[in-house]
């Protein structure tokens, strides 16, 4: 089946209201598809779903071990993070450990989506930094990545030494050649691959072992890294924390913008990539939540899967409307 299928449903009484279609791969370590729905070989945009991918070079370089990452660095350089004092005090201090400044980010300032820390800055009338950008810690791995191969100060640009080595780990993951890329929200280089690539991709990192070479141990610290922190990675509120935290086992999850969403589950080998076509987020958290309930790492009863799939829908009074589900496909 090449067109996208229904995967989420928004119920409204009797009826669903509105419907999310979209594609989904699970992959072994192998890199064959297990299960799919929709179009494996459509081509995607990650986004924010391919940080750890991007991040492979921090280490495999020997970038992050000359500075001394700790693992809560390497799921900041994971992340897509609210911009919370947890995050950005953490990227701030390694900007500092750099000797480099704010200004030396390329990524952006934006406000930051956690209240507190929105109230904060509102209340200070004081405008975001780009430390505050969802992306800062990524940038913080490039940054140090840029210092260890002594790049000059525009990391972003697409023929950059940062960038070419984060374009050779995706193509060797997704066992694909890029057709082309993307500018992201952050101004870095996003590549395009196939769905099934990215699942591909993800389900190396869940069979990569800490004995293999040095692009396999990159990977066990990286996903290691993500489901220490899960607060690091996203933060309070957040699917891919909570979601983390609900599994009955190590599972690392990582969202992306336009309603993209990866999972890694080591202990079954297997990774898993989606796509809701239409960009709904809503429709990608409840599909992400299914899946894994789907294979049994995610109890369907607890509150966190409670909150993204079978979840009711209340209007202004508390009433509740309806329900986001998952289509039939994934229920």
């Amino acid at each position: 089946m090449s067109q996208p299928v229904p995967l989420t449903e928004i119920w409204r009484g009797p009826m669903a209201e509105s419907v999310h279609l979209g594609h989904a791969v699970i992959c072994d370590a192998g890199g064959s598809i297990v299960e799919a729905w929709g179009n494996p070989s459509e081509t995607i945009l990650p986004r924010s779903s391919s940080k750890m991918i991007q991040a492979l070079p921090l280490i495999t370089s020997g970038a992050a071990d000359a500075q001394g990452l700790t693992t809560e660095q390497l799921a900041l350089a994971c992340a897509s993070h609210n911009g919370a004092a947890i995050h950005t005090g953490r990227v701030a201090r390694w900007l500092s450990d750099l000797g480099l400044t704010d200004d030396d980010f390329r990524c952006g300032a934006h406000d930051p989506q956690d209240k507190e820390a929105h109230k904060a800055l509102l209340c200070s009338g004081t405008s975001p930094c780009q430390v505050h950008n969802n992306c800062s810690g990524k940038h913080a791995g490039f940054l140090t990545l840029n210092r260890h191969l002594s790049g000059g100060p525009e990391y972003i640009a697409p023929d950059h030494p940062v960038q070419r080595a984060v374009l050779e780990a995706f193509e060797t993951v997704t066992r694909e050649t890029s057709p082309f890329y993307g500018i992201d929200g952050c101004s870095a280089p996003n590549h395009a691959s196939s769905l099934h690539g990215m699942a591909r991709a993800m389900a190396w990192f869940a069979g990569a072992s800490e004995s293999g070479d040095v692009a396999e141990r990159a990977a066990v610290r990286l996903w290691q890294a993500m489901v220490a922190h899960p607060a690091l990675v996203a933060g309070e509120g957040r699917a891919c924390t909570e979601l983390m935290r609900a599994c009955s086992e190590p599972v690392a999850l990582k969202t992306g913008a336009e309603a993209f969403f990866i999972a890694i589950l080591p202990q079954r080998k297997l990774g898993v990539a989606l796509k809701i076509a239409d960009g709904g987020t809503r429709g990608a958290e409840c599909a992400i939540a299914s899946i894994l309930v789907r294979l049994g790492v995610l109890d369907p009863a607890h509150p966190a899967a409670l909150k993204y799939r079978n979840a009711p829908i209340v209007n202004w009074r508390g009433v509740e409307t309806g329900m986001i589900r998952p289509a039939a496909a994934l229920a």
